[in-house]
């Protein structure tokens, strides 16, 4: 006669607990103004990249008698040096910075959240050999050595993505063993230790739900500053190169007309602006929210 395993009272109050405090969570973020302004300015800002190809104007057709128009009815933003349409590029390398930005965080938060939860869930020796590969590469000043790397292969959207990505975990890593190690003392994971619960259930059921809240705070702040460092590079002229465009290399193209076209450098730095200033804001108000959750 087989008894059926009832549910632990432990793992059933922690799981009432944990729903409490997502509820509280989501309460303060949605009552937030901060957040609302960030999460709406970012809405309407990647939506308006994404369909940018309603815009009539070609971002890479060039009209040198359109010539560094300023902003009027037809352009409202301007043209370039060589007569494209400024808003338009701006959306297109809107989609460039954005996706850099996104695609860079999700490898270091993949990387990260894999180091940082073995490194604090098995402790010990691999805890500390983790650590010192990890206090190794935060050593290395990572823009310098950004530069170097993309400098020496091919440019690209692609070798960027992987380059910030690979150079950014460190600090998630930190902050998901911090996590870990809180994590795996609680009640409801000693007990599905004893139960017979397999380590990879327990991390994979347990420690990254549980610590998935710092996980998004980081992962929000680490987007801002991918976007600033791939601004940075295409600035310098190794980032995205031509005829594509991203707001650091439009930056960069506007610096021979600062004085007789102000607004070529004033639009994107206004984009890169606004963009960093939200996702900013907005990891400043979850981490406060999770705060409050705590």
């Amino acid at each position: 006669m087989k008894i059926k395993n009832k549910t632990n009272p432990l793992v059933q109050q922690a799981e009432t607990i944990y729903a409490a405090r997502e509820q509280s969570f989501w309460r303060y973020l949605l009552t937030n103004r901060r957040a609302l302004f960030a999460i709406i300015l970012l809405i309407v800002l990647t939506l308006a990249c994404i369909f940018a190809f309603l815009s009539p104007y070609d971002p890479n057709a060039l009209s040198i008698q359109d010539k560094l128009i300023p902003p009027n009815g037809s352009h409202w933003f301007g043209t370039d040096d060589h007569g494209r349409d400024y808003l338009t590029r701006l959306l297109y390398g809107g989609r460039i910075s954005l996706a850099v930005g996104v695609l860079s965080m999700l490898i270091t938060i993949v990387v990260g959240t894999t180091v940082g939860t073995l490194s604090g869930y098995f402790g010990g020796i691999i805890d500390n050999i983790m650590m010192r590969f990890l206090d190794i590469f935060m050593s290395i000043p990572s823009f310098f050595l950004l530069m170097i790397l993309n400098a020496y292969l091919k440019p690209g959207i692609g070798n960027i993505i992987v380059i910030i990505g690979l150079l950014s975990w460190m600090d998630v890593a930190r902050i998901v063993r911090a996590e870990t190690l809180t994590l795996k003392e609680r009640e409801f994971i000693l007990y599905s230790k004893t139960a017979g619960g397999k380590i990879w259930h327990i991390i994979r059921k347990h420690i990254i739900p549980n610590a998935m809240p710092s996980i998004v705070v980081a992962a929000s702040l680490n987007i801002a500053s991918a976007i600033l460092t791939e601004s940075a590079l295409s600035f310098l002229g190794l980032g995205v190169q031509q005829p594509n465009a991203s707001w650091g290399s439009m930056l960069n193209n506007a610096q021979g007309y600062i004085g007789d076209a102000t607004y070529l450098a004033l639009f994107p730095g206004l984009f890169i602006l606004l963009t960093i200033l939200a996702f900013n804001v907005l990891g400043d108000v979850l981490r406060k929210a999770l705060s409050r959750r705590d």
